[in-house]
């Protein structure tokens, strides 16, 4: 796992592949924001974002909001089981920004909605929905 990222004395560890995106947190409204750089280790054609990089900004979104909402039930493992990705338009050379919203949180499973863009969030360049095998204990 990579090394804590805070935001509003809050600590979350994610997958060492946020690391390696170049991800960090930024907590909107006490939930938990993640920004991807673009640079070339997520750049595609020159200028453009690669659809491996998006899709893998999502599923890390999705593990922030799983993490930040079983934060107090101790030792909790996340484990993606299906991931579906729209791809509506095209990242550009700009940052990215993604937040997952938790559909469906249940005993064993949980599925969640992320969304991300680059300028405005009312303009996406991609979603995602993920269902998650939650292991507790």
């Amino acid at each position: 796992m990579s090394a804590p990222r805070t935001g509003i004395g809050q600590a979350m560890v994610l997958p060492p592949y946020a690391e390696w995106l170049g991800c960090s947190i930024e907590w909107v409204d006490g939930l938990p924001q993640l920004v991807m750089p673009f640079g070339e280790h997520v750049m595609g054609w020159p200028g453009l974002l690669q659809g491996g990089a998006i899709a893998g900004l999502l599923e890390v979104a999705g593990i922030a909001a799983l993490t930040h909402r079983l934060s107090n039930e101790g030792s909790t493992r996340i484990k993606p089981v299906t991931v579906t990705t729209d791809y509506l338009r095209t990242g550009r050379d700009h940052p990215t920004r993604a937040v997952g919203t938790i559909l469906r949180l249940g005993q064993r499973t949980a599925n969640v909605e992320v969304t991300a863009w680059q300028e405005d969030r009312e303009k996406p360049i991609a979603t995602a929905r993920l269902n998650y095998r939650i292991l507790r204990g």
